[in-house]
């Protein structure tokens, strides 16, 4: 079996164990065995061949790695409404303590709300945007 033969089964065992696992690093895995592969048919040594494989795996792994830490992360379940029906309702907000908490009334309770990082406190209409705990991050409407 040639040398190319070889590579193109490991480059579709790679892609198999990508879609039952869904590692998506396997898929930069195959992207250097396919490499590989065409460095055998290019006729090119087997040593060739690995290194070949394993800079362009080593760049595809740095490069998808390099993406995805660059890529703001998705939001906290905590800030879905699908999962916590307070995100979106809206609550008033008389005065800011100090420490940045305010006490609201909500629900028929007492809760207390911080304000969103970077937000400038201030008194109205806010926004539950996450809650975190028994505290509700707000923004202002």
């Amino acid at each position: 079996m040639a040398e190319s033969t070889l590579w193109w089964i490991v480059t579709g065992v790679l892609v198999a164990l990508e879609l039952a696992t869904g590692t998506f690093y396997l898929l930069m895995l195959s992207l250097g065995a396919a490499a590989s592969a065409l460095a055998a048919h290019a006729g090119l040594s087997l040593m060739a061949q690995m290194v070949i494989g394993a800079v362009v795996a080593l760049v595809a792994v740095a490069g998808c790695y390099q993406w995805r830490k660059r890529r703001p992360g998705d939001p906290s379940p905590r800030a879905e409404r699908s999962v916590n029906l307070d995100v979106g309702e809206t609550v008033q907000i008389e005065r800011w303590n100090p420490d940045g908490t305010a006490v609201v009334r909500y629900r028929g309770a007492p809760w207390t709300a911080v304000h969103r990082p970077g937000e400038i406190p201030h008194s109205g209409p806010h926004r539950v945007v996450e809650l975190v705990g028994s505290r509700l991050v707000v923004e202002p409407v």
